[in-house]
């Protein structure tokens, strides 16, 4: 049962964090028409896909985004207020432990951070679909990829070329498939150009050329054992419709791609990749991490915002903000080095991307028992 006490923290500490986080949020909106204001004007964008599309799905994307540090910006707003009114020494004064003040704190975190995770894995995903769409849509002109000279694993030992690729028409130009074994050649598959049939999910290849090696025994009566030899045999066709694991999807932009898929699709996209042999596993991983230890973060920030901001100290709250926004920023560049780290191969993703996390605990344990002293 929550007591007076805890309702009376528990209330201030959500309300605090909804003020202050829609606050900033509408800053963010403002910022944001001015900018897109001229896109929007030129492009003539419906107003009901500007506020559903865009604004409906931009709210919850960077509210959630800027959670931990609303977060800790709200704990120290009241706390501090409740510290120079001394209700801090009111409270330890009738004998409550420092313990069991941060008791309501760390429920106000605890639903801050399940709400948190269940966007981060579920809702924003699919949200972000409808927002990066619209905004490829309209202020980008769409998207196209500037990639030249692209080379996908599709298949393990498989390998696709093609010298480039339009996002728009979903074709590509001078196509090579080349499949390896036993480290040579077994198939190679030559285009002109190939483009995307969306009705059955194939692509039609225009001026095919195919070589493949057959391999088949031959008994040699001179030599007395059976001897291994292959031939090549070579196809010509003006047009062919293949079916391979690529599609007009896997060349969307790249952070688009990690960031519209939610957690079951991420995982099984993973595992996907692996077994192609893909390189860039570490980003996927690294994305699917970050999405449960970043919401982790708020129960830290919210021990050290209590822990520094539940004394009076010279400077008064301002100096209070100024030190959690400090925290704040090492935090985050924390987690980008760390993240780095694990994107170049230095570290293994789920490790790197809870060091911050595991660094501010102990900072945060820390400055818990000082308080208490």
């Amino acid at each position: 049962m929550l007591k007076i006490l805890d309702k009376y923290i528990l209330k201030r500490f959500i309300g605090t964090f909804l003020f202050s986080i829609a606050l900033m949020l509408c800053i963010f909106i403002v910022f944001d028409i001015s900018e897109k204001l001229q896109d929007f004007v030129a492009e003539k964008v419906p107003i009901k896909e500007i506020i559903f599309d865009h604004y409906l799905n931009f709210i919850p994307y960077y509210g959630n985004l800027f959670s931990p540090l609303f977060t800790f910006i709200a704990v120290i707003l009241f706390t501090s207020k409740m510290a120079y009114k001394t209700e801090f020494v009111a409270i330890l004064s009738s004998g409550t432990s420092f313990k069991r003040i941060l008791r309501p704190y760390m429920i106000g975190a605890t639903l801050i951070t399940v709400m948190s995770l269940v966007l981060n894995h579920f809702i924003i995903p699919k949200s972000n679909r409808i927002r990066i769409g619209f905004e490829d849509k309209y202020i980008n002109n769409g998207y196209n990829t500037e990639e030249r000279n692209i080379h996908k694993q599709i298949a393990p030992a498989t390998t696709l070329y093609m010298a480039d690729y339009d996002n728009f028409s979903n074709s590509a130009t001078q196509i090579s498939i080349e499949k390896i074994a036993h480290n040579k050649q077994t198939n190679m598959l030559k285009a002109e150009s190939m483009k995307w049939d969306s009705i059955d999910g194939k692509w039609n290849l225009i001026n095919v050329f195919e070589r493949e090696l057959v391999y088949f025994p031959i008994d040699s009566a001179k030599l007395g054992h059976p001897k291994h030899v292959f031939k090549e045999v070579h196809k010509f066709s003006n047009k062919k419709k293949i079916k391979i694991d690529f599609s007009p999807k896997d060349m969307i932009r790249f952070q688009s791609k990690i960031e519209v898929l939610p957690y079951f699709e991420l995982r099984d996209f993973i595992i996907k990749e692996k077994l192609k042999g893909s390189s860039r596993i570490e980003f996927f991983e690294v994305e699917m991490y970050k999405r449960t230890a970043f919401p982790f973060a708020t129960y830290i920030l919210t021990i050290i915002g209590v822990s520094i901001s539940s004394r009076k100290i010279r400077g008064g709250v301002g100096l209070h903000i100024a030190l959690g926004l400090v925290l704040s920023c090492v935090y985050i560049l924390f987690m980008h080095i760390s993240t780095t780290f694990a994107t170049s191969g230095l570290a293994q993703p789920f490790i790197a991307v809870w060091i911050p996390n595991i660094i501010f605990s102990v900072i945060a344990f820390y400055l818990y028992k000082k308080a208490q002293q």
